[in-house]
């Protein structure tokens, strides 16, 4: 399931590589491929910023990730496994901070985006939390529990955009969804399909006396008239909707692969426990974050008995790491 879900993501993350050129004329650009009317948010100031920091940093991040569950890179490349985790760290926060300065005005910016992008930024960066202090307390199970955690967060994106679409043209079906767009948006839609002279026809308000880009209008949210800003309006109804969802959908299905995977948990403490009573820890096997000693599960017990090492047995290598 891992091997799919992150050969998922390097796909995903490959078709969107493109988008790091922000800007460009090229039509593979996140200015001529991203959804019709956020462009006009984006082109200049805090948010032309905060997409920048945002692509520039979690594309990265999703072709590396994928590579840190790979296992031979963590038996045979140790040092590579460690480096490519530090960056992947430091991308991901980084790329949390762009989406929270951007969330604003993503597909429309509702409440409900702007909160599950908010809880997705939280929660990935408090799972990577989790998963550095447990490494650094060699708990190795804990340190893959929310590193797992973490990835299939991070990948909500993917499902999202599959359940937006889907969501887009049911509601198309209706023809009752509504939203409203500003005028300079609609205005960026058009002209850059080369039709600026169908604003005024089409919305009449933005063509008054004392309206402005600012100036609000109502769209229909469709895919049936093939009209541009109603495609965009029907994404925008759905992102967030779509966000949730796909975030109760990753959030459910990790905590059910991790419970369908104890054996490898278990394999992985019992390793934790013999390598923290070689390096002296105290409360080997559960020096981590782990349910037996912060919570009232039954005290842990390993399979094997191995002996508590004393400081002067520890090598100089592990000493340096515990410093």
């Amino acid at each position: 399931m891992v091997f799919i879900f992150a050969g998922a993501l390097i796909g995903f993350t490959l078709a969107k590589l493109s988008y790091i050129n922000i800007g460009g004329s090229s039509s593979s650009s996140f200015a001529s491929s991203a959804s019709p009317g956020e462009w006009y948010w984006y082109r200049n100031g805090v948010y032309r910023i905060g997409i920048t920091i945002h692509l520039a940093t979690i594309l990265p991040a999703g072709l590396l990730m994928p590579w840190q569950f790979l296992p031979i890179i963590r038996h045979k490349l140790l040092i590579v496994h460690r480096i490519n985790g530090y960056i992947i760290i430091t991308l991901v926060i980084i790329s949390n901070i762009g989406a929270v300065m951007i969330c604003r005005r993503a597909f429309g910016g509702s409440l409900s985006t702007q909160a599950g992008v908010g809880v997705l930024a939280i929660i990935s960066t408090v799972s990577i939390a989790m998963a550095y202090y447990n490494i650094k307390r060699v708990q190795i199970d804990q340190h893959r529990a929310w590193m797992l955690r973490a990835m299939f967060y991070l990948g909500t994106i993917i499902t999202l955009r599959l359940i937006m679409i889907i969501s887009a043209l049911i509601i198309s079906k209706s023809s009752n969804y509504y939203t409203t767009m500003r005028c300079g948006a609609i205005r960026e839609i058009y002209d850059s399909n080369g039709t600026p002279q169908k604003v005024q026809s089409l919305y009449p308000q933005c063509s008054q006396p004392g309206s402005t880009d600012e100036t609000l209008v109502i769209v229909q949210a469709t895919f049936a008239n093939l009209q541009v800003e109603q495609i965009a309006a029907s994404l925008r109804i759905s992102f967030g909707m779509a966000m949730w969802m796909a975030l109760f959908i990753h959030a459910v299905g990790v905590e059910i692969y991790l419970g369908l995977t104890p054996r490898e948990g278990n394999r992985l403490r019992q390793v934790s426990y013999e390598r923290q009573m070689e390096r002296g820890f105290s409360h080997p096997g559960s020096t981590g974050l782990t349910s037996d000693r912060w919570g009232d599960a039954e005290p842990w017990k390993p399979v094997k008995e191995v002996k508590m090492a004393g400081p002067e047995e520890v090598a100089d290598d592990e000493m340096d790491e515990l410093r």
